[in-house]
């Protein structure tokens, strides 16, 4: 239970917090049975922040148990019952808000600001959305589609959802797994990235604080090839959602069509940043910069491919840069810190990897190396600019999550759509003009789940978030998302109230 004074402070006392272990299963804290543990590690610092026992497969079994028992009560309240519980979790989250900000800006090296501002309350937001939705699920009304049979639809729960959240939004992407399936009568499994797991077990604890039910929410935090597969093949999961790279929701896919589950994927991204020439340059610049660092670019969505018309590519170029430089690194904590570390020096190598191998056919204008000081001591890597890559060079085509923007020209407006569309994915988009009929085109055309005009990043509870092609299919947030946790269910009614033999004579004759 959350007791007073245990807010978490810069230098979060996990051990002491999760003493009883980092799984969370019919409502309690227990230590996994792997055999194995692992370090949670701050990547500011690269210290460690707490040691756990990992899940093995007996504990997602346990979860998939508890999640199925609990399944029966929380699918037979009335939607204005689930809806009372989670307002009441959205207001525990409110009241705990610094303790989850803190938490995350920890285990991900996010600023404070950003999860103060918006991690958390996005968070929170999301709640409370789907506290109201619970309360709109609805089938269709009836009707007499045949002769004398009335017929409707139902709309029901599945039953037991077994989510896989990534580590770059750890808080975010548990509610965005856990509460449209709960809103809507399942109950759930949720494995978190084994580097990030602890805004996700305090994520359960607050639900469970609220008074939700125990088993209708449980936490497994183990590795995705021991845990994770074996919660996505489990027999009495009915459901899988996964967030994360497409090389991984493929194997995904494969293990989940074994025993025939709903699927629900939310891949990879590489979204185009399309600058037309009437834009506004200062506008453009900053939106380019914004979207690009968001998270230190460690977000689907992240503008990453800007194409810029030729009249402005210079221009554009030049700024960008410029703006770039100006960016403050620092520790999460730190007062002023515009961009943290990434997730870990794995990552890091990563990034720097893809800029090495781009100098031999691009341009690298800004950045392009980790910094010097106290801050080689963390998992950073300055803002980089890369221009002048071909259209099919690794760092246009490849996602690769890290604090960098490729930037090259287009000539005509169907170039410049056409360069857009150019990448196997589809998750998100923005296009910039200052004429409407401009850039309504490109809403169109641009073939992604959301295109922003003039602006990048921003996202909504109330809309739907998901992609094209390969970056998966189906709905995170809005009522849509429940369009991926719910049943469709036909029934018929023959109201003669009377024996009815026509309909055997049509199939056997007369007898």
């Amino acid at each position: 239970m959350h007791k007073p004074g245990s807010s978490i402070p810069d230098r979060f006392a996990a051990q002491e917090r999760f003493a009883d272990g980092a799984q969370f299963i019919g409502g309690r804290l227990t230590k996994g049975t792997s055999g194995r543990t692992h370090a949670v590690v701050d990547p500011a610092s690269g210290e460690e922040v707490f040691t756990y026992e990992l899940a093995g497969v007996e504990d997602v079994d346990a979860a998939v148990a508890a999640a199925r028992a609990a399944f029966p009560g929380w699918a037979a309240l009335t939607p204005g019952e689930r809806s009372d519980a989670l307002h009441r979790f959205a207001a525990v989250l409110a009241d705990r808000a610094e303790d989850f900000a803190r938490a995350e800006s920890l285990q991900c090296g996010k600023p404070l600001k950003l999860t103060r501002e918006f991690d958390v309350p996005g968070t929170i937001d999301n709640t409370s959305f789907f506290a109201g939705a619970a309360r709109h699920l609805q089938g269709q009304s009836a009707g007499e589609y045949s002769g004398d049979h009335t017929s409707y639809v139902r709309r029901e729960p599945i039953g037991v959802v077994g989510s896989i959240a990534p580590w770059n939004y750890p808080l975010q992407m548990a509610a965005w797994k856990i509460l449209p399936a709960i809103a809507a009568g399942n109950t759930i499994v949720l494995k978190p990235a084994e580097i990030t797991p602890l805004t996700s077990l305090l994520f359960a604890q607050a639900a469970t604080d609220a008074g939700i039910p125990d088993g209708v929410i449980n936490i497994v935090t183990g590795t995705g090839k021991e845990a994770g597969e074996r919660l996505v093949g489990h027999p009495d999961v009915a459901m899988t959602s996964f967030t994360g790279s497409t090389a991984v929701g493929k194997r995904v896919a494969e293990i989940a069509t074994a025993t025939v589950k709903r699927l629900h994927l939310e891949l990879g991204g590489k979204a185009p940043f399309l600058v037309f020439d009437d834009a506004d340059l200062e506008a453009a610049v900053n939106g380019a910069v914004a979207g690009a660092l968001i998270n230190t670019g460690q977000d689907c969505t992240a503008a990453t491919r800007a194409y810029v018309q030729r009249p402005l590519y210079e221009a554009f170029v030049e700024r960008t840069a410029a703006l770039m430089e100006s960016v403050r690194l620092g520790g999460p904590f730190a007062a002023g810190t515009d961009l943290g570390p990434l997730i870990s020096h794995v990552q890091r190598d990563r990034v720097a990897g893809f800029i090495d191998r781009a100098r031999g056919y691009a341009r690298v204008v800004a950045g392009g190396e980790a910094p010097g000081g106290e801050l080689a001591k963390g998992a950073y890597y300055k803002p980089t600019l890369v221009a002048d890559a071909a259209q099919d060079s690794e760092i246009v085509q490849s996602e690769i999550f890290g604090p960098v923007l490729v930037v090259l020209p287009f000539d005509s407006d169907d170039e410049g759509i056409r360069l857009a569309n150019d990448t196997p994915y589809g998750l998100a988009a923005s296009a910039w003009s200052r004429d409407v009929y401009r850039a309504n085109r490109a809403t169109r055309e641009i073939k992604a789940g959301c295109v922003w005009v003039n602006d990048h990043i921003p996202i909504i509870s109330e809309m739907p978030h998901g992609g094209y092609k390969a970056s998966g299919f189906g709905k995170d947030m809005s009522s849509y998302s429940f369009e991926e946790y719910t049943q469709i269910k036909h029934v018929m009614f023959d109201n003669t109230a009377v024996v009815r033999k026509d309909w055997h004579r049509t199939i056997f004759g007369d007898r």
